[in-house]
This record gives structure tokens, sequence and C-alpha cells, in this order.
């Protein structure tokens, strides 16, 4: 797992406008054959967990799953891994509302697009209404953070929206939470109610 960590930041620095590094001689030498194309770490953490509870081991598989830091970075990373730079596989998870960056990335990068996979609005709200609201309010009660969700909650902007949508903004909040509950809402999902793109997504590798 530390090599592909190793690989995974040398490709996000890359990304990012640093040096050559090291990510085609770490690329060889792990084995990598697919890189998943994600959102960001939230996303990652659901993804890892999900795959963990099906016995998968994506390292060992020459998988690694890449947090882009935002759609909008897709092209870049599409550049880097896909037929014009590491020539990997790509695949991932995109959000209705940015799957044209998506489409016009992976053209552009003359990759494949039947790997990706649609989330309504994103992972957490594809979770969110796996698991439903008082399973996901339950978690959130386990985790110590029911005053702060009651609080949100009564704030005047949240008023009157439907739960769903409360939640999944609440997951936002606060620094690193999202991350956490990525984790947290993928360990606690039922298999037979994992949402259709993370199942398909996990299918696919």
């Amino acid at each position: 797992m530390t090599d592909m960590r190793a690989f995974r930041e040398a490709v996000i620095g890359r990304a990012a406008g640093g040096p050559d590094g090291s990510a085609e001689e770490l690329a060889l030498r792990l084995g990598v054959r697919t890189a998943v194309l994600l959102e960001g770490p939230s996303d990652v953490e659901a993804v890892e967990t999900l795959a963990a509870r099906h016995g998968r081991d994506l390292s060992a598989e020459g998988v690694c799953v890449v947090p882009m830091g935002g759609a909008m970075n897709v092209g870049r990373y599409a550049e880097l891994l896909g037929p014009p730079g590491l020539g990997l596989r790509l695949v991932g998870l995109c959000d209705e509302g940015e799957q044209g960056y998506y489409d016009r990335a992976l053209r552009r990068a003359g990759a494949p697009d039947d790997g990706f996979f649609v989330c309504a609005a994103d992972l957490e709200d594809e979770l969110i209404r796996a698991l439903g609201v008082p399973r996901v309010e339950e978690i959130v009660g386990a985790e110590g953070d029911h005053p702060a969700w009651r609080t949100f909650v009564r704030q005047p902007a949240h008023r009157g929206e439907e739960p769903q949508r409360q939640l999944r903004r609440f997951l936002g909040t606060k620094k690193g939470r999202k991350i956490r509950y990525g984790r947290l809402l993928a360990e606690a999902v039922d298999f037979a109610r994992v949402p259709a793109p993370l199942a398909g997504l996990l299918a696919s590798l």
C-alpha cells in the first residue's frame, strides 16, 4: 500500500505542475494497470472501504485510486494517466452535473468512457439514499455529531429542505467530516443496496 501511495502522490504532484518525478518508474515496478479517477478524498475513502469489504486488495491488483481535487482537473489526469501519458486504463465516478467535463476530457485523451459511472448528485448523496435518512442519523449520533446536526437543521437556511439534502450538506460543513463519513457510510451500506454507480465501478475493476 505504501508504494501505491507513493505512486499516487507522484501523480498528484505531476498533475499540479511539479517535476516529472518517479510516476513512470513506480507504475512499472508496481504493475499499475488501472487508475480510478475520483473527485476528492471522501470518494477515495468510500471506494477503498467498499472494495476491502468485498475482499479486494486494489493495490495488489494494480489499481490506483486517485483523488483529482475537483472535477475540472479530469482533463489533466486523463492526459497524464491515459493513452497520451502512462497508458493506464481509466475508470471512475462523476457527478451528473459534471459529466460534460469528463466526456470532453476522455475524448481529448482518446480514452474509452465505458468505465465511468454517473452519480445523480454525488457519491455521498447516493450512499445516503441507499442507507436511508434514519440509518445515517444513527451513524451521525454514534460519531458524536448529533448536537452539531441538530444545530445545522435549525438554521434558517436549511429549514424546509429535504432531510436527505440536509444530511448531504451537513457532511461538507466541517473540514475532514466528509472524508470520515465517506468511509463510515461505505462501511454501513448493505451489499444488496450498494448504489448502482459504485457497484458498477467495483465490478469494472
